[in-house]
């Protein structure tokens, strides 16, 4: 890679960290803000808002201090992909909440764990966190022992408890299309680690994506 194309590379990424964390930290004031105004104070429903609201400052900081990349995804369709699965599933906490508690615990139980679960990925997989699929390194410890994608998995979880906040039909299809751009960002990560860590292929062959026997 050339002077120019390393300082667009750096650029690009420097924007799209700035704008992933004005973004994340935006739907946590959102968050915060509801919390302050909203007439429902029922401790479910706070609880649930409170974990979510957690949640974006953590997406927020993960994405701003992430190390560069030694290598990208070529073409559109990756990028397209990546900011349809990091941001799209996450609007939906402007669709409103339900009031009921039985939703808002489920929701807060979702968010807890998908909390949790990222945490321990990132505190194995370090500051190799990023959105467009991106090779940095082959990280093989802590959950990457069992499935090559944990960190797909806990923000699966995550969003499953945001669409419990507003369980509806139009948010359900939200949560499958965003399952179809998940299983996508994971076919590209994967080839673009074939390419550029060698390692990589053996590595992916004793592991399962996402869930151990299944896929």
């Amino acid at each position: 890679m050339n002077t120019i194309a390393l300082s667009k590379t750096s650029s690009y990424d420097r924007m799209m960290q700035l704008f992933g964390g004005m973004w994340f930290m935006l739907l946590a004031l959102g968050v915060a803000i509801n919390i302050g105004s909203s007439a429902d104070k029922s401790w479910p429903s706070l609880l649930s808002s409170v974990c979510l609201a957690t949640f974006y400052v953590l997406l927020a900081l993960l994405i701003v201090t992430r190390s560069p990349a030694t290598a990208q995804a070529d073409g559109v369709l990756p990028r397209i992909a990546a900011f349809v699965g990091t941001y799209m599933p996450w609007t939906i906490a402007f669709f409103g909440k339900t009031d009921q508690a039985l939703p808002n615990l489920a929701s807060t139980a979702c968010v807890l764990i998908g909390m949790i679960m990222m945490l321990v990925t990132i505190r194995h997989l370090g500051r190799s966190f990023s959105l467009v699929p991106q090779a940095r390194n082959v990280v093989q410890t802590g959950p990457y022992r069992w499935i090559k994608h944990p960190l797909y998995l806990a923000e699966e979880i995550a969003v499953l408890g945001v669409v419990l906040r507003n369980p509806t039909s139009l948010t359900a299809v939200l949560l499958v299309l965003h399952i179809g751009v998940q299983v996508c960002r994971i076919y590209y990560e994967e080839d673009l680690l074939r390419r550029n860590c060698p390692e990589y292929c053996g590595y992916e062959a004793s592991r399962w994506r996402l869930i151990p026997h299944v896929w």
